[in-house]
């Protein structure tokens, strides 16, 4: 199938380039290609959403009926100084970038969902349940389009009764919007050597609950957020949210930095503890928790964003990684991307050219995202150099007074999955069998995710070497994905000999990314299940 841009990914990047895209040209052909079973089954995000590309994308949002129902009407910052104390941050000492005046308490996923909506209407094309399994390349080695990946495959690597072979989508450009770690953008990197010169990237995993709570502990538009406790125990870093949405809905999460050296930390058990503070606590008992969901962001901020130009296409948004993890944002900054994207194209298409390679840097480089990423640069190393409290102390100094024009660029040069430490020489962490009440188990949980895989079909998370993970990895750091991962996707099994075998549950998947991103020997790559399967998140 031939288009003039075929787009990879029904995130707020692909959907915001799509629209753009047509407004400009209303005679493009533009389609966009979302594994998930429907636009907005794989999005979650916090989400705290800054509306500024939104702003300059549909001015006229409001009256279109966009999904922002609830302003925000307060910011509670809180140090959780132990399971049971905390510290509350007088709002004069927080980051500039931690105020969010202005900004709304939303689902992304309903967000998107909207703009596919919006996007369908300026008649783009939208195939959700089709995902990009590989990329196609001219002769001359530019982007050519994607292949979709083939449906009715066996377990075993055999056709079933139900084969499809993917389809081939070409295009003039193409658009690569898979979020955070995408499995194109990934290989695409390499590829094209688009990290020379550039920092290592970095990444958390962000855990969310959605709960209902009662009327009297529900307070609608306040934003509290949190640093401390359980992760300092560990001497990990990271941070608490906890969003009071429209309808007695409250998000609550916390986000791990993936610099963390314990293997024998849980990011899932973290979360678990986070919840028993007071501090959080105090909303949630009573309530009913009603979804969950897990995903891995990318934080290495401007130092570690590649060149997200190549010939016959563009990296945009999380692909690329331009979440502004000073603001704990993405969205904006994503959409934002992919309108820079999108006009460069259309531009691009108009003069008659079709596979060169685009001028982004200048286009980029001129625009509010690039200003908005260079001043807040330094947040994410100097929270990895110094910690989240003297951390968030500098970034008080470098943004607040300096505005970010401080004359120097912190660096930050090792990779997440080089930091875990032996666990022999690591203190093992003992956590508390969960209530059912306010805490949980990985697999009741990965059940309010709705995921879902065809069973019959190949494990779609492979081993480079499949001797490492028992022969060479499991003794020194005890197997650390058994851990790491949310969903319960890694086992360490006995057999009945008294050896030991990695199991894999891939049904479990709910496509975090955290397994590609912080094992240790970079055995384990995450590529795309067969299409429309894994989480389907219905309101995150």
């Amino acid at each position: 199938m031939e288009y003039d841009v075929v787009i990879i990914g029904a995130g707020p990047a692909g959907l915001a380039a799509a629209c753009r895209l047509r407004q400009l040209n209303p005679d493009l052909a533009v389609c966009v290609v979302e594994k998930g079973s429907e636009v907005g089954a794989h999005i979650l995000s916090g989400a705290v959403f800054e509306p500024r590309a939104l702003n300059e994308l549909f001015p006229d949002w409001k009256d279109q009926g966009a999904p922002l129902l609830t302003p925000v009407t307060g910011d509670d910052i809180y140090v959780l100084r132990g399971p049971e104390s905390s510290l509350k941050v007088p709002g004069f000492f927080v980051p500039k970038t931690m105020h969010n005046e202005g900004n709304y308490i939303i689902s992304l996923g309903n967000l998107c969902r909207w703009l596919g909506e919006q996007a369908e209407a300026l008649g783009v094309e939208i195939f959700p349940g089709f995902t990009a399994a590989d990329v196609i390349y001219h002769d001359d080695g530019s982007v050519k389009g994607i292949v979709t990946g083939d449906m009715g495959i066996g377990h075993d690597g055999e056709h079933t009764a139900n084969y499809m072979p993917g389809m081939e989508l070409h295009a003039k450009y193409t658009l690569f919007s898979e979020g955070c770690r995408g499995h194109l953008g990934k290989r695409l990197i390499e590829k094209f050597d688009l990290a020379a010169g550039k920092e290592s990237q970095h990444y958390g995993i962000g855990i969310k609950e959605l709960w209902k709570i009662p009327d009297e502990k529900y307070k609608q538009g306040l934003v509290v957020h949190s640093a401390g406790w359980p992760l300092d125990e560990s001497g990990s870093f990271g941070g608490g949210f906890l969003y009071h949405l429209e309808d007695n809905q409250i998000a609550v999460g916390l986000i791990t930095d993936l610099s963390y050296s314990n293997p024998h930390l849980s990011p899932f058990d973290e979360f678990q503890r986070f919840k028993t503070h007071p501090v959080i606590r105090q909303y949630l008992e009573g309530g009913e928790r009603i979804s969950y969901g897990a995903r891995a962001l990318v934080k290495g901020g401007l130092q570690a964003l590649p060149k997200m130009a190549f010939p016959g296409g563009l990296l945009i948004g999380d692909d690329a990684g331009t979440l502004n993890f000073a603001k704990i944002k993405g969205s904006h900054t994503a959409m934002k991307s992919g309108m820079i994207a999108a006009e460069l194209v259309a531009e691009a298409i108009a003069a008659g050219k079709t596979g060169e390679e685009l001028d982004h840097k200048t286009a980029f480089e001129a625009s509010w995202l690039h200003e908005e990423l260079h001043q807040q640069r330094n947040f994410g190393p100097a929270q990895h150099k110094w910690g989240n409290i003297l951390g968030s102390a500098y970034a008080f100094i470098d943004i607040n007074l300096f505005n970010g024009k401080l004359p120097w660029t912190l660096s930050d040069p090792k990779p997440d999955h080089e930091q875990l430490r032996p666990a022999k020489d690591c203190k093992k962490i003992d956590y508390p069998k969960p209530d059912g009440k306010l805490t949980f188990d990985k697999l009741s949980s990965v059940f309010l995710s709705n995921t879902n895989h065809e069973e019959n079909q190949p494990c779609h998370l492979l081993l480079k070497d499949p001797d490492i993970p028992i022969n060479h990895n499991l003794p020194m750091f005890d197997e650390p994905a058994q851990r790491y991962c949310p969903a319960g996707v890694y086992e360490v099994v006995e057999n009945n000999d008294g050896s030991k075998r990695f199991q894999i549950n891939s049904q479990n998947c709910v496509h975090c990314k955290t397994c590609d991103i912080k094992d240790p020997s970079q055995n384990i790559v995450w590529v795309t299940p067969e299409g429309a399967g894994g989480p389907n998140y219905p309101n995150m």
